[in-house]
């Protein structure tokens, strides 16, 4: 038996909230919008170093174009490659008008391409996570994101303390499978 949430459409790929929002789908959308709101902020702010009120800019018009063009996009799958370009790219624009010396020859410094990296990382594991059963993303969170000890959690969710560590580890090896399977080459299988 399968049940979701009305207007929770996060189990959807991003192929078929491409789908949904080139039909018209309002809920679909707003999906789109939340799903890749953080990615988009946290590149501008992490990323690029923009100040506040450049950021938002950046972001307003980041989701203007993606609405306006997505019926450019030729792969649905790649929405999320194409926000990322899309926003560098705006980025880079917001430094270059605010008269910001970008580095010779190569727009992202190496320290800002890791940075990058890490936040597009720290979105592939998100994403995995929101596979995962309700318990496990709420101890994955109280461990890992919000830093809280065996004990807190223990407390707060009213759990032996030792029985933390044992789930903490269950759910990090659903993890692990989940981002195994990001991996994977989609396609026809030969065994």
């Amino acid at each position: 038996m399968t049940s979701e949430s009305p207007g929770r459409s996060s189990a959807l790929t991003d192929a078929q909230l491409v789908q949904r929002c080139r039909a018209g789908d309002a809920d679909a959308w707003n999906e789109l919008v939340e799903r890749f709101s953080r990615y988009v902020y946290a590149i501008c702010t992490r990323g690029f170093r923009l100040v506040d009120e450049d950021a938002e800019d950046v972001f307003q018009e980041v989701f203007t174009r993606v609405y306006a063009n997505l019926d450019r996009l030729r792969d649905d799958a790649a929405l999320r490659p194409w926000i990322a370009q899309l926003t560098r790219r705006l980025c880079i624009d917001s430094i270059a008008k605010r008269g910001r010396e970008l580095p010779e020859g190569e727009p992202l410094a190496e320290e800002t391409a890791a940075e990058l990296e890490e936040i597009d990382d720290a979105f592939v594991v998100r994403e995995a996570m929101a596979n995962l059963s309700n318990a496990c993303q709420d101890i994955l969170d109280r461990f890992f994101a919000r830093d809280q000890s065996y004990r807190t959690i223990s407390q707060e969710l009213d759990i032996p303390s030792g029985t933390i560590a044992s789930r903490i580890a269950r759910c990090l090896g659903k993890l692990r499978v989940e981002l195994e399977g990001r991996n994977e080459p989609s396609g026809p299988s030969s065994g």
